[in-house]
């Protein structure tokens, strides 16, 4: 008799930390340190109109990370199944809640739409990029990429180049 069962990925789910919700305060962090320069330029290219759609449209992408990382880390504990539903229909529905976002604002006398659309854009794909720097993308580090202390090696930290460049020198 066969003693092992695997269990169907409708049964699955995660019961340990939830690296999505330390990405998400990360991205936001980074998009709150951002926000004053985004502001300040579109001030100066699209007038106070364009401030106030970037800083509309910054806090839309903030809120859509956020429920995004809510969805997943929720989802997760409940079943992968689960999981992968919530986020496939949970972009739909987040791209829906944006694009009615903007279509509630689009005529009001603050809104530039080029500025707004711009904002979406970069920062949405700016934050990303800026965030994949700092994540880890190893099962023993799930989340964001530990730091290693002061006086410590950087093994944690380095590429894989690095460590055999640098194994390469030690050995030289």
């Amino acid at each position: 008799m066969n003693n092992n069962v695997n269990p169907s990925v409708l049964a699955m789910r995660d019961t340990g930390p939830s690296p999505e919700a330390q990405i998400t305060r990360d991205i936001v962090k980074r998009g709150l340190i951002a926000a004053p320069v985004l502001i300040v330029v579109s001030w100066l290219v699209w007038g106070s109109a364009g401030a106030w759609s970037s800083g509309y449209g910054l806090a839309l992408v903030l809120c859509n990370f956020m429920i995004a990382a809510g969805l997943v880390a929720t989802t997760a504990r409940i079943s992968y199944a689960l999981m992968m539903a919530a986020t496939l229909f949970g972009y739909v529905l987040r791209l829906g809640l944006i694009a009615l976002a903007v279509m509630l604002v689009r005529n009001e006398p603050w809104v530039d739409l080029m500025a707004l659309g711009l904002t979406l854009i970069i920062m949405h794909l700016g934050l990303l990029f800026w965030e994949m720097r700092y994540v880890s993308a190893t099962l023993a580090f799930p989340g964001l990429r530990p730091t290693s202390p002061a006086g410590m090696s950087s093994t944690l930290t380095e590429t894989p180049s690095e460590s055999f460049l640098s194994t390469e020198k030690a050995h030289a």
